[in-house]
């Protein structure tokens, strides 16, 4: 799902108003509603009846529940009236050095009443014309939407009552295990296809009819992963304490919620909290972030869009064409193709985001100009390859140390622990795109290099020392690196691109049969 040019200009349009107009006490909630109201907006219509109004409304509810339950576990609910409790006095401890649990502050509790009244507020506009409508299709009723956040409220309350019984990590674990069973329903075509026709039968529609892209749900690949990277955090003790505000404003951001880049709740929160401070108008910032939003503009409607035209491989084109020359062009072709069009997007959403004062982390580094696998992924999709790394790599591989016993023979050599670790990453990002074969053999396909490549790395580590000072030997080595890495790396879309293993294999069939 991407932004069309018309959204794109819009949403700059609001970050240049909101720079020059919003007062800074208020830039925040801006940008919290700001969000809020886009993400209704940019989701696409969808065929289930109501579907595109109630799937941003559990966008913002998941948002509500990944913050309840990553809070600090010293929590109550409201702090008795008579001991005076302010904000200041949960931060601290009190004269007589005893324990006092944190509090829902007055914030807290106002910013959920802002986010029903803005939910509840979007409904109305089933009442006005199509022209006028920020929603992709005719919203239920307010009614219907005011009893079903009542009746989530309650529900959420009677299990919020229940899990303060469980230990955190117990909790955690499950709310974790629940938004990655939710992410493989949306993401695999069997079970999404089955969760649009329950819900075509609940709305009393045709049930044959269900498709799996009856459920595109806007920016939930994203906002899956940002919950799950804070309630991890949660888990670790590493995150800080965020206001609802803050940690819905981190998990609805509007540049950012439909292509990325994936930020961290701690990074983003201190870009947040200084927006009151932010100037109105500075022209550095405002320089930086218009002249990113052009160059992202350019790559994606210019250079994108033109190699879209017939100049890239599609799965059409490479079952019609049988000259491997043109097949080559067209593959290669098609690897620009989608640099220029994610790399654009995120280039887009890097100025939207410092001309609203958030400084979003960089996505792409000129990743097919590395000379090795490894450098590839440390520069392709940056915020995601960090992700991964950092919450499944690093604890898979440690522990499997833990597991390792020296002093007896075992299948978990180092090695072994590499490899795998490599595997489980890349499955990770490559089923993140989609949990379908050709996804998943994407991922091992970089899986087995990232390994291969670090065995090679290990081993001649010390013969490519010996090459310091040797300007046209290093030379050499660096093309020879670059043009295999760049060759694997365009071999592996033909995997990414092809809807089925069969059509990849016979692509590939294709491009060698000189």
């Amino acid at each position: 799902m991407t932004l069309d040019l018309t959204a794109i200009l819009v949403i700059g349009l609001a970050a240049v108003l909101y720079a020059a107009v919003i007062p800074g006490r208020w830039r925040a909630w801006a940008v919290l509603l700001g969000s809020i109201v886009a993400l209704y907006w940019l989701q696409a219509p969808l065929t289930p009846r109501y579907a595109d109004y109630l799937l941003p409304s559990a966008t913002v509810a998941l948002g509500v529940a990944g913050w309840w339950l990553s809070r600090p576990p010293r929590r109550a609910f409201m702090a008795p009236a008579s001991l005076g409790t302010t904000e200041q006095d949960v931060a601290q401890p009190n004269n007589n050095n005893i324990e006092v649990p944190r509090v829902y502050v007055r914030d807290d509790w106002f910013t959920l009443l802002v986010v029903v009244t803005a939910i509840l507020a979007l409904s109305l506009f089933r009442y006005v014309g199509a022209d006028f409508r920020l929603t992709a299709s005719r919203p239920p009723s307010p009614v219907f939407v005011g009893i079903t956040i009542l009746e989530v409220g309650l529900a959420f309350t009677a299990l919020a009552l229940i899990l303060r019984r469980l230990p955190q990590r117990a909790v955690l674990s499950g709310a974790i295990a629940t938004m990655v069973a939710l992410f493989i329903v949306i993401k695999w075509p069997p079970a999404a296809t089955a969760a649009a026709g329950w819900w075509r039968g609940l709305t009393g529609q045709d049930v044959t009819l269900a498709a799996p892209t009856d459920l595109a749900w806007l920016g939930f690949s994203y906002v899956a992963f940002r919950i799950i990277h804070t309630l991890r955090d949660r888990q670790t003790g590493i995150l800080p304490d965020l206001s609802l505000r803050a940690y819905l404003s981190y998990i609805l951001f509007a540049p950012a919620i439909v292509a990325g880049p994936i930020d961290r709740a701690e990074r983003f929160t201190q870009d947040y909290q200084a927006l009151p401070m932010l100037r109105a108008f500075d022209p550095a910032r405002w320089g930086m972030g218009l002249w990113r939003i052009a160059e992202g503009l350019f790559k994606k409607f210019v250079i994108a869009d033109l190699l879209a035209q017939g100049l890239s491989l599609t799965p059409t084109i490479a079952a019609e064409t049988q000259n491997p020359a043109a097949l080559w062009a067209l593959l290669f072709g098609y690897g620009l193709r989608i640099y220029f069009d994610f790399g654009g997007y995120s280039d887009i959403a890097i100025g939207l985001g410092i001309l609203f004062g958030i400084k979003l982390p960089e996505n792409f580094n000129r990743p097919y100009w590395r000379t090795n696998i490894t450098a590839f992924w440390q520069s392709w999709h940056i915020t995601l390859s960090n992700w991964a790394r950092f919450y499944v790599f690093t604890p898979l591989s440690r522990s499997l140390l833990r597991r390792r016993r020296p002093d007896q023979s075992s299948l978990l050599t180092p090695t072994t622990i590499v490899f795998i670790g490599h595997l489980a990453t890349m499955t990770v990002i490559g089923l993140w795109h989609g949990i379908t074969w050709n996804f998943l053999i994407w991922g091992v396909w970089h899986a087995l290099a990232l390994f291969a490549h670090k065995q090679w790395s290990d081993r001649t580590r010390k013969w490519y020392r010996q090459l310091q000072g040797k300007i046209w030997p290093r030379r050499g080595w660096a093309v020879i690196g670059w043009s295999l890495t760049l060759l694997y790396v365009m071999l592996g879309w033909v995997w990414f691109l092809m809807p089925t293993p069969e059509a990849a294999i016979q692509t590939f069939a294709k491009l060698f049969s000189f």
